[in-house]
């Protein structure tokens, strides 16, 4: 029986993205924008051959609770982001009231 592999997932904000690894190898990463109070979800990425794993998924979750931690308003312009938050409405009062009708939350 094989161990489960190591999924770490960190911020690296020199490069305005968290980045997944898998056992240590580079698998994914979720580009942001983040001002003051608020962080812009921009684009997730899935390798090739890590796909179908629900890699991106933890990706968002880490993005989403990273700002429910650090009090900020999400903006979820990635389709990823926001298709996977409206299959986890626990996650929408994290965008603004104002912004929910443009984002279809």
């Amino acid at each position: 029986m094989s161990a489960e592999p190591e999924l770490v997932i960190s911020d690296a904000p020199e490069r305005k993205r968290f980045e997944l690894s898998v056992d240590g190898e580079p698998a994914g990463f979720l580009i942001y924008r983040a001002r003051e109070g608020l962080v812009a979800l921009v684009h997730t990425e899935v390798s090739d051959g890590y796909e179908g794993r629900g890699l991106g998924g933890r990706l968002a979750r880490f993005a989403l609770d990273r700002a429910r931690d650090q009090g900020l308003a999400v903006l979820p312009f990635c389709p990823f982001v926001n298709g996977w938050i409206k299959r986890h409405r626990e996650y929408v009062d994290l965008v603004p009231a104002q912004y929910r009708a443009n984002f279809e939350l």
